[in-house]
């Protein structure tokens, strides 16, 4: 027969029922709480750079590498084919204006010079012998004409004489005819002797204007080895620091060779290199903003190198502070050449999440979630970029590198 089930059973069996559905449920949780950590990865809030949207200035900035140089640097090379007699002098070392640096050897140069002297002095003599035959053959000449004259004048008197002898008889035809004729010859005689003299004089002043020529060339010579031979002591071009200097005593040097370069001191400028593909955004007077370290240094592009070299543009940039204390000659530098500025924009910091301009996918965090997002990227200057739409102010992006969770769409930031 049937019995009634007691109270105190019947409790027990709801406690239980109750017991295996919590149970139940429990495992549901569970395994969706692991299904969730499989399909939805999670990272830790550390090991990501987030950076929140905010207003703020930005510029359009091109980055380049710079190397510092000096404002003002010049090369001393050697204007022989020599070696290296004695050094005066050491890189780094700071020298003023005139100062020897070295010496080379300039032993031919001091031969050539005393050859060039020897044929100095012989044009000068050969000068002065062509002077003194032109003077002595002037009074040779002038004696001539002296004593031609006097027989000119003998010969017009004897023919007058016979000529007025002829009237009266007194002097035959053939005398007469004689006498004629010996005023014609002294007159030819003379006229001979006056063109002579003007002719060796004419000859004589070629031969000595063509030893005069020979002279001048000579001292142009002279004067071209001795301004070699001083410059075998190579001197400093002004007050500087020697950057570079040929140090090894008894080393042969080439015509042409650097041998010494100084540079001024604590001034300076910087010389950039980027990519051509930037060259059409260039234009002097843009302004630059250079780092290294902790330093921040502005300036403005001073010149743009024309030529294009393995596919890059170098150009000149001037600095507001160019002796600043902390620059140092080829000291390596981030250079960003300003192209445009917003003053009021929404910004966020940038970094290897963020790549370039244009629309990309970006990670946007929202309540404990980040969710690839499409955004439109602007302008940037190496450290900040503009935000031009897909997130509004306040918005947290992830800037670091998301290499590492790319194949998804949305991940977990556990703290």
């Amino acid at each position: 027969m049937d019995t009634n089930i007691s109270p105190l059973t019947h409790a027990r069996r709801r406690r239980t029922r109750l017991i295996i559905t919590a149970a139940v449920l429990a495992a549901i949780a569970s395994s969706a709480w692991a299904l969730n950590h499989v399909l939805r990865p999670s990272i830790k809030a550390a090991d990501v750079r987030i950076s929140t949207v905010r207003q703020g200035g930005i510029a359009n900035a091109i980055n380049a590498a710079g190397v510092v140089i000096p404002m003002h640097e010049e090369m001393v090379s050697s204007p022989i084919q020599s070696r290296v007699a004695k050094v005066h002098a050491k890189p780094g070392q700071r020298v003023a204006a005139g100062e020897v640096l070295l010496e080379l050897d300039g032993h031919t140069i001091q031969l050539a010079l005393d050859s060039l002297r020897e044929q100095l002095a012989q044009q000068e003599n050969r000068i002065a012998g062509l002077t003194l035959e032109l003077d002595q053959k002037r009074k040779q000449i002038a004696s001539s004409i002296e004593l031609l004259e006097l027989d000119l004048q003998s010969a017009r008197v004897k023919k007058e004489r016979y000529t007025t002898l002829r009237k009266a008889g007194g002097v035959s035809g053939e005398d007469m005819l004689t006498a004629e004729l010996n005023v014609s010859r002294v007159e030819i005689q003379l006229r001979q002797q006056k063109e002579l003299i003007e002719d060796s004089r004419r000859s004589t002043n070629t031969s000595i204007e063509g030893a005069r020529l020979q002279k001048s060339i000579l001292q142009k010579q002279i004067e071209q080895q001795q301004n070699v031979l001083a410059r075998t002591r190579v001197s400093a071009p002004f007050a500087g620091t020697v950057t570079m200097l040929l140090e090894d005593e008894g080393a042969s040097v080439q015509m042409g060779q650097l041998v010494a370069r100084v540079s001024e001191p604590d001034n300076y400028k910087v010389e950039a290199t980027l990519s051509d593909f930037h060259a059409r955004a260039l234009s002097p007077g843009q302004a630059v903003r250079v780092e290294q370290d902790k330093d921040v240094l502005s300036g403005r592009v001073q010149t743009i190198l024309p030529e294009i070299q393995n596919g890059t543009v170098k150009l000149l940039v001037s600095l507001d502070q160019p002796h600043h204390p902390n620059l140092r000659n080829k000291m390596r530098v981030d250079v960003s050449i300003i192209t445009g500025e917003k003053p009021r924009a929404l910004i966020a910091d940038t970094g290897p999440g963020i790549n370039g301009k244009g629309r990309q996918a970006v990670w946007v965090v929202r309540d404990g979630v980040a969710r690839k997002t499409e955004l439109e990227i602007g302008a940037g200057d190496g450290k900040v970029v503009e935000i031009v739409s897909g997130a509004s102010l306040g918005a947290q992006l992830i800037v670091s590198d998301s290499k590492s969770f790319k194949e998804h769409d949305t991940i977990r930031i556990s703290n």
